[in-house]
């Protein structure tokens, strides 16, 4: 591509986009990606990167899958769309829903969304729905934590616990209420005698009594936090979560938008912990990107009460792209392919090197406060400038977003988050999953890329 042609790229960009998370002073020179294989990305100038987030935690299964370009054409010559209203339904949204319920024993019935912000309002109206026809109808609020993300829409907002979100949209949505997560590294408040997931899970309680469980909708949580810093729990952490939820009628919505398809080397992330939630929510991994599409699965108890009502009393819900029949035939593809060419299976042997690799550059590293791995493929280093104390580089020394420049020069995308105070808030974090094909030389790789950035910025 011509320069002149990429300079008037730029300058249309520029001009005529707002993106997400949008400021102008991030699009002064923006990189124009044109193509992608694998775990490679290529941009406009011919530049390659490693792909160390699946473009936005969702392409599980690499770049230029020519099968998931043949499923969506060969849906469109048949029937592009029909609306998903009850009194229709399409084959594609039917199969999907079926299979969908086969990977997920405790689920009976799937809605469908066009991602993930409107998977969780969907969860948070079936949420306040259940218990309205339930007889309970002053059980509205949502339990959600620090540092969870559950999108941006005002709900979902209203949920996700990082205030940057929040600030220049205020006032929220009320009856969401926050809670500490089972953060190891960074967690407060312990008590003699306790675990960090016991702790954790005792604050849930605590929050339910104190505003009655009466009121209490759900709680909400990704079973591995993504955007917020890739956030391990405590393996004891989940079950009694689910035991609470069960003790005093709460809900549990899983957000497994980023923890599923496969991400974490099982289907889903609770899967680890044996855990079934109520509602699940789900997104990006289920067409590893190539189309939008997300949605929810509930279990029997609520799919029957949604059928219980009288017509007028019916759930009034819905999405224009509900079902969207070229969009669930790439996701029944994409299915296939997790599935014949074992990529979840790879995500587990994969994350145990990525693991291995970032403790054997990071261990014994005077700034690498804590290594985060070891379920699949999403992991994280958070970097401090002192290990002892866990005190944080000063938010002035822009530490991780040095570090992404420096990834960047050496062909290397992924994501970072910046501290934004000091201990108990987060350090600078450099945060990776790559999509589920990668290989032992490429993590060895990334995690070179990653070091050799450190090493420029901190001079270690």
């Amino acid at each position: 591509m011509k320069q002149t042609s990429l300079a008037s790229l730029a300058a249309a960009d520029r001009e005529h986009q707002i993106h997400s998370l949008h400021h102008p002073i991030e699009s002064n020179e923006p990189v124009i990606y044109v193509s992608g294989r694998g775990i490679m990305l290529k941009d406009a100038e011919g530049k390659e990167y490693i792909d160390g987030l699946s473009g936005l935690w969702n392409v599980n299964v690499g770049h230029g899958r020519e099968e998931l370009a043949e499923a969506a054409a060969a849906q469109m010559k048949t029937l592009a769309y029909f609306s998903g209203y009850a009194g229709s339904a399409t084959i594609p949204s039917i199969e999907l829903a079926q299979r969908l319920i086969e990977l997920t024993p405790g689920m009976a019935a799937a809605f469908f969304t066009s991602g993930g912000a409107e998977a969780n309002e969907s969860a948070f109206k079936t949420a306040r729905y259940f218990w309205r026809v339930k007889g309970k109808p002053e059980k509205i609020k949502i339990i959600a934590r620090t540092h969870g993300y559950h999108g941006v829409t005002m709900q979902a907002m209203s949920a996700t616990g990082i205030s940057s979100y929040w600030k220049m949209f205020e006032p929220r949505v009320p009856g969401f209420l926050h809670i500490q997560t089972c953060y190891p590294y960074r967690f407060t408040g312990l008590r003699t005698g306790e675990t960090i997931g016991e702790a954790a899970a005792r604050e849930l309680e605590e929050t339910v009594l104190r505003e009655g469980p009466d009121t209490i909708a759900a709680f909400i949580g990704e079973p591995i936090h993504g955007a917020g810093g890739v956030i391990y729990p405590t393996d004891d952490y989940w079950p009694r979560v689910r035991e609470i939820c069960t003790r005093h009628e709460v809900l549990l919505i899983a957000d497994e938008i980023v923890t599923g398809f496969g991400r974490t080397g099982r289907w889903w992330g609770l899967n680890h912990w044996d855990v079934t939630p109520d509602i699940l929510a789900f997104a990006k991994g289920i067409t590893s990107g190539y189309v939008p599409l997300g949605g929810i699965m509930v279990t029997r108890e609520i799919r029957d009460a949604l059928n219980s009502v009288e017509p007028a009393n019916r759930w009034m819900h819905g999405f224009t792209n509900s079902g969207h029949p070229t969009c669930c035939a790439v996701a029944l593809k994409n299915i296939e392919i997790i599935e014949r060419d074992s990529l979840a299976e790879n995500a587990g042997k994969m994350g145990d090197v990525l693991l291995a690799t970032l403790r054997d550059h990071f261990a014994d590293y005077p700034y690498a406060g804590d290594i985060r791995g070891g379920k699949g493929l999403i992991a994280a280093v958070e970097f401090v400038e002192d290990r002892s104390s866990r005190r944080n580089f000063s938010v002035e020394k822009k530490v991780a977003s040095r570090i992404q420049l420096e990834m960047k020069k050496r062909g290397l995308i992924t994501r970072t988050r910046p501290a934004v105070g000091d201990h108990p808030a987060p350090g600078d974090q450099v945060l990776f999953a790559p999509p589920l094909v990668i290989t032992k030389d490429e993590i060895h790789r990334m995690v070179s890329i990653l070091r050799e950035s450190v090493a420029a910025v901190l001079g270690v």
